[in-house]
């Protein structure tokens, strides 16, 4: 039984127990009430100017033309193609146009242009499409970008405040784990939140240095991390330090990454390279990996470990997403298809079959915004089922935990164990917990990485797990809610595929973990231990932050 303590302590744990989840769900609602404040008019970066005078406006960086009813600049010509031409800016108002495949072709002051090449454009350059005659004037042409209400920063809710209300949920925690722990506590413990509470704000200071005014993202991520610390502290507090190493190594890519994406010609460059590399380091994870519990997903060097796999999903996006001139075009579509095809396959090999589900899932995401087809979506999850129902013929292991599935009771001293005791912390916690490091669950094995959401429920109750789970679908909404106002489809892309990997692994962890799914074995986003998996997921959330389209909110603009 859990230590109950007397006196002060006692009173101070009670109170602690009331005012954690009273805080998590402040800082939840305050980061996505100001993450999804209401837009206003979207940018103007230039016109098409049709031959009866009228005007269409260019609200983005990429821009389809067509007689298509979701095209950028639809126009209701029967000669033009559906999406007859994409026409594009850089990063230095540079503007080309590009052949779609169109039926008929584009002709620039009466020449016409490589349809793979493209050709440059300027202010009074004429452009056919079909017959139908266009000027196109850039912002040059009309001055500057007209400022837009939707990409002005409007601060919601006071950032500072509600790194405070954060800091004050990171201290509650640690004071009620430093009281659960007694003679045992260790000096890592405090001084490891403390590294926590002091990278929160030292990130903070690093966007206000760099003319940035959101937190946002970066809030709810720090949110995860802390109740992370809890789990891992609960079991064991040297491991606390480890943790603090990685999270340092993730807030580093997070930031080099945003930095990185500023560029997309210099995404668009190195995008095949980086291919390269992911696929490289799976097949050394193929060749080389050894056989544990089942699964051959790590790697060792140096005597550390990794897992590959988390590394590839930040390629994977990196792959997947395309500037509009490659999204329209059929050979790079499947070119994205077979790159998927090989990731998955090789995961299958290494039997990481919760990698393979998640990447399976991020290429949906990614083939559907590419294309919008629905035939090819179809097409993949049937091919995916059929590889499903192999790999349960090939690998034992797998096959076991399905026939467990929706069984854990049945099998609660066997293959169901570890799910049925989890729902019995989930359900003892009720709504406030029995208090951090105060639980029994933790002794259950991979209760700190892929049953982590028991731990959650039954020490700090289920509002503050379920607040955890809402931080999650946080990213994705907003990274819906900013897609339309992006000024490139490889924002738009990268943002919603990153969001739908986190959400996703988060869905098989905690289904997972209550049995309503097969338990696949897969880390909840930025709360189970697990390095690799850590700095990971602070590498997709560099993804989302730059798909934010707010006024001096992400690194990208």
């Amino acid at each position: 039984m859990p230590r109950i303590d007397t006196g002060f302590f006692s009173y101070a744990t009670l109170a602690i127990r009331y005012l954690l989840p009273a805080l998590a769900i402040i800082i939840i609602v305050r980061c996505v009430r100001s993450l999804l404040q209401k837009r206003g008019a979207t940018e103007t970066w230039g016109y098409l100017c049709l031959p009866n005078g009228s005007r269409i406006e260019l609200n983005h960086w990429e821009n389809v033309i067509g007689r298509a009813k979701t095209s950028d600049a639809y126009m209701e010509y029967p000669t033009l193609s559906r999406s007859h031409a994409a026409l594009m800016r850089d990063g230095k108002g540079n503007w080309r146009i590009y052949d779609t495949e169109s039926m008929t072709g584009i002709i620039v002051n009466e020449i016409k242009i490589d349809n793979d090449a493209g050709a440059p454009i300027k202010t009074g350059d004429i452009i056919d499409l079909g017959g139908v005659r266009l000027v196109f004037i850039s912002e040059e042409g009309i001055g500057k970008a007209k400022p837009s209400g939707a990409n002005t920063y409007k601060k919601k809710y006071s950032q500072p405040a509600t790194l405070l209300f954060l800091m004050l949920f990171q201290l509650l925690i640690c004071a009620q784990l430093c009281i659960s722990k007694g003679s045992d506590l260790a000096a890592a413990l405090p001084l490891s939140f403390l590294a926590l509470i002091s990278l929160a704000w030292i990130s903070y200071a690093i966007t206000r240095m760099l003319h940035r005014h959101s937190f946002e993202v970066e809030t709810l991520a720090f949110f995860l991390c802390t109740i992370g610390f809890s789990v891992i502290a609960t079991g064991s507090q040297m491991e606390l330090v480890r943790q603090v190493v990685l999270l340092v190594s993730g807030i580093g890519l997070f930031f080099v990454m945003s930095w990185f994406l500023r560029s997309l010609d210099r995404v668009n460059k190195l995008r095949l390279a980086i291919g390269a590399a992911g696929l490289l380091l799976l097949a050394v994870n193929v060749v080389f990996a050894e056989s544990v519990f089942g699964a051959r997903r790590w790697l060792e060097v140096g005597g550390v470990s990794f897992q590959p796999s988390e590394i590839v999903k930040i390629v994977f996006i990196f792959v997947g997403a395309a500037t509009m001139d490659r999204l329209l075009k059929k050979r790079n579509l499947f070119f994205f298809i077979g790159f998927a095809a090989i990731c998955v396959i090789a995961l299958t090999l290494i039997t990481d079959f919760g990698s393979a589900l998640i990447f399976f899932v991020g290429y949906l995401v990614i083939a559907f915004l590419r294309s919008g087809d629905f035939a090819t979506i179809i097409l993949s999850i049937g091919g995916a089922a059929f590889g499903g129902l192999m790999a349960l013929q090939f690998w034992s292991h797998i096959a076991r935990r399905f026939s467990t599935w929706r069984s854990a009771w049945e099998f609660s001293s066997a293959g169901g164990y570890q799910q049925a005791r989890a729902m019995v912390a989930a359900a003892s916690g009720g709504l406030l917990g029995v208090g951090a490091g105060n639980g029994r669950f933790k002794y259950v094995f991979a209760a700190d990485t892929d049953l982590v959401f028991g731990v959650i429920s039954e020490e700090l109750g289920l509002i503050v797990a379920v607040a955890s789970l809402c931080a999650i679908l946080a990213y994705a909404a907003f990274s819906v809610w900013t897609a339309g106002e992006s000024r490139s489809s490889f924002y738009v892309i990268a943002a919603c595929a990153a969001s739908s990997i986190l959400v996703f692994q988060m869905i098989l962890n905690v289904f997972g973990s209550v049995d309503l799914l097969p338990f696949t074995g897969v880390t909840f986003p930025f709360v189970s231990k697990g390095g690799t998996s850590l700095v990971s997921c602070w590498g997709l959330l560099a993804f989302i932050k730059a798909g934010d389209t707010r006024q001096n909110t992400r690194f990208a603009l």
